[in-house]
């Protein structure tokens, strides 16, 4: 006998890397290994002084119990201080500050605070996939905005303030973009607060790409009046190589903090305090530290784009963040079929980007966390293949 399931659990289904990433594993056991451009997880190390102080930390006898659930106070306040310096935002590390394991975390958590049954949540497409099924799993309705490629992949506000908005609770917006790498304008920003206000909804700005060959550091909490409607999340997943570790986090007016923490405290325990005593001194990373990263992501960025240009694909080159969006070349039938063509006769996995939205059917997403000689082996191997 097998119990059923919950019924929301047939609105989504298993996240498609999880899928993808087993059937790469199953096929890593025969034959010649398969090169993985999908994921974005950075392969690069944190700084030594961020490894060194979780083990500081791991090797005391009494730093292994349950942590306070707003999240260890230096933490918040070495949060507080980095936004600070690095996007001129000013944040009460005491009510204005809420680690998380990991933004993917505070996706969930925000949604269960603030969004009822039937109501619409604002979803960019293309946009990360995990804003979508979070609104599905919450019962609510997945209202798309579309990023327009003749707009640069911004917003057309015009269209979107065409559309009912009675319904909106919650939008959510991501930039420097993902997938597109497109950054946000100071008029995005004040245009997105402005319609925040006008429909009365709250607005969530995910940022965890603004440190990643990029050097326009932007918060939409720094424009006038989005205290009132909007808050940001960010992480050190990309920006300091702990993807694995799940440290984000979300800030904000202390009133929706404090709803966020309602939720949050009857879900979890806390996170290590080695992992957040890490964190601490990932924030205080010197300049130099990342420059160093960014160089290295610049040479796997040069043989990103040799890679797409072999297999015809154009693209935006003022893209920032850990991918390169690619545009495919008009007689490919669509991103899935290039994807499968190549990890099947070349063992090379590039994202089909149909994954992040309809606008995404003639697109591919080819990820820089690998090796420069992986790059190399994978430009190699799709010399040989077929494409016409």
């Amino acid at each position: 006998m097998i119990i059923k399931e919950a019924n929301r659990l047939g609105s989504i289904q298993e996240y498609y890397f999880s899928r993808k990433n087993a059937e790469i594993a199953e096929m890593n056991k025969t034959g010649i290994p398969v090169i993985n451009l999908g994921i974005g997880s950075p392969d690069l190390r944190p700084s030594d002084e961020t490894i060194d102080k979780l083990y500081e930390i791991a090797i005391r006898e009494d730093s292994h119990g349950y942590q306070p659930y707003r999240g260890d106070l230096e933490l918040r306040r070495a949060i507080s201080v980095w936004y600070e310096k690095t996007f001129a935002v000013k944040s009460d590390p005491n009510t204005e500050v809420l680690p998380l394991a990991g933004s993917k975390e505070g996706i969930m958590h925000i949604t269960m605070s603030f969004v009822n049954e039937g109501d619409e949540v604002l979803v960019p497409d293309p946009g990360y996939p995990t804003y979508a099924s979070v609104t599905l799993l919450a019962g609510a309705k997945i209202k798309n905005y579309k990023l327009k490629e003749e707009l640069g992949w911004q917003i057309d506000f015009d269209e979107l303030e065409k559309q009912d908005l009675s319904k909106v609770k919650l939008m959510w917006t991501c930039f420097p973009n993902m997938p597109t790498g497109v950054r946000a304008t100071d008029d995005t920003y004040k245009r997105l607060v402005a319609l925040a206000k006008k429909h009365e909804f709250l607005l969530v700005n995910d940022n965890p790409y603004s440190l990643v060959l990029n050097t326009e550091y932007k918060s939409i909490l720094t424009h006038e009046g989005a205290w009132d409607v909007a808050l940001e999340m960010n992480s050190l997943s990309k920006s300091h190589n702990m993807a694995g570790w799940r440290v984000g986090w979300v800030i904000g007016q202390k009133a929706y903090i404090d709803s966020i923490m309602k939720f949050k405290s009857n879900m979890d325990s806390g996170i290590f305090l080695g992992i957040q005593r890490a964190a601490v001194k990932a924030l205080e990373n010197t300049e130099e530290w990342h420059i160093k990263r960014n160089e290295e992501y610049r040479e796997r960025r040069k043989l990103a784009e040799e890679l797409a240009a072999k297999l015809g694909l154009t693209f935006n080159p003022n893209q920032v963040g850990l991918f390169l969006w690619c545009k495919i070349p008009p007689h490919f039938p669509s991103g899935e079929w290039l994807s499968n063509k190549i990890l099947k006769e070349a063992r090379v996995f590039i994202t089909p980007s149909f994954i992040f939205g309809s606008t995404g059917e003639r697109f591919v997403r080819i990820s820089l966390c690998t090796k420069q000689a992986n790059f190399k082996e994978a430009i190699k191997r799709i010399s040989t293949v077929d494409l016409q």
